[in-house]
């Protein structure tokens, strides 16, 4: 493989955390873990809370009210992703996410170790 692959880190974000603005900054920090190495590996990280984040900031409260900026959000990028990488825990927009990478035909990893090194990248 000499392509770097786009790929969605999916994981808990909001789940398990009842709101708790700490819990769920911890959880992006989990989530955010995983880029170094996948960076490492020869290919591109990507969470979709870096993208959706932004989005929700810049809507009013009616507008963030109305559907799932987060989810849809990864729902898109996932048109964008060659792989996922699926991280413990439980999250039913990460289990979507597999569904829809799946249902695409991509891989679907659930280490690290398991992402193949990009040709010509020491690791």
């Amino acid at each position: 493989m000499t392509t770097p692959l786009l790929i969605l880190i999916a994981g808990p974000y909001r789940s398990g955390t009842g709101g708790d603005p700490a819990l769920i900054a911890r959880n992006l920090e989990r989530l955010e873990e995983a880029a170094a190495p996948i960076h490492r590996r020869g290919h591109v990280p990507m969470i979709g809370e870096w993208a959706a984040l932004p989005i929700l900031r810049g809507m009013d409260e009616a507008d963030a009210a109305d559907g799932d900026v987060m989810y849809e959000t990864a729902h898109r990028l996932l048109q964008h992703c060659d792989a996922v990488l699926r991280l413990a825990g439980e999250s039913a927009g990460a289990d979507k996410d597999v569904e829809i990478a799946l249902e695409r035909g991509l891989p679907v990893y659930r280490s690290i170790d398991e992402i193949p090194v990009r040709a010509g990248v020491a690791v």
